[in-house]
């Protein structure tokens, strides 16, 4: 039996016939489950590939409209790579507000290590960084990299930053960002890297300056 709990921003439709945990957390539809049980570290390859074909939502499995929402970090907002689908905006907002690694600074992602054949595609930054982003975009690009897939968002329609179960501060977002340039700079090894590296840079400052004039609070 679940157990019914109090969600920040309250629970999309969408997602109220997802199955639930033992602790009543709802169960997205990418999540991978072992003897019954769900692994939320662990996505479900074949959901990933109806959200590539079919445009499923990553999170409730529902078809997607016209506008998608990544939820991603605060360097992939940088260089606009990503190795999940879009979701939903109200079901991509849910994440970034409720889920524990989204919302908890501190908290840790799980070790895959001894889990053969779920390796994320591209670099993963084991980091949390402490804030997430809810882009939203119109169109997004996808090819396969090693064992999974990356995304490519659009330019963004709208983009907001969490942080602790709310929307997140100016502040917060630049410490973030900061704090997660130079794990991006250990990649820039050739002069076509540096150029790519400043063109991220330069576009990042105008989508900070289309969105986030001012501090959000």
């Amino acid at each position: 039996m679940s157990i019914e709990r109090e969600w920040i921003g309250g629970l999309p439709p969408r997602m109220k016939t997802l199955p639930r945990d033992k602790r009543g957390f709802p169960v997205p539809a990418f999540v991978e489950w072992f003897d019954g049980e769900p692994n939320f570290a662990v996505m479900n390859p074949d959901h990933m590939r109806r959200c590539i074909v079919a445009h499923s939502c990553w999170i409730c499995g529902d078809q997607l409209g016209s506008y998608k929402a990544f939820v991603i970090g605060p360097m992939c907002v940088v260089n606009r790579v990503t190795s999940e689908p879009p979701s939903h905006r109200d079901c991509a907002t849910f994440a970034a507000l409720n889920c524990p690694f989204l919302s908890r600074p501190m908290a840790k992602r799980a070790d895959l290590s001894h889990i053969d054949g779920k390796a994320s595609a591209g670099i993963m930054i084991e980091r949390n960084p402490g804030v997430s982003a809810v882009w939203i975009t119109k169109g997004f690009k996808v090819r396969r990299e090693g064992q999974g897939f990356l995304f490519n968002p659009g330019d963004p329609v709208d983009l907001e930053f969490y942080a602790q179960g709310r929307r997140a501060t100016r502040a917060e977002v630049d410490a973030s960002v900061e704090s997660g340039l130079p794990i991006l700079r250990e990649y820039v090894r050739t002069p076509e890297d540096a150029t790519q590296f400043d063109i991220y840079l330069k576009r990042y400052a105008r989508v900070m300056e289309t969105f986030f004039k001012e501090t959000v609070q």
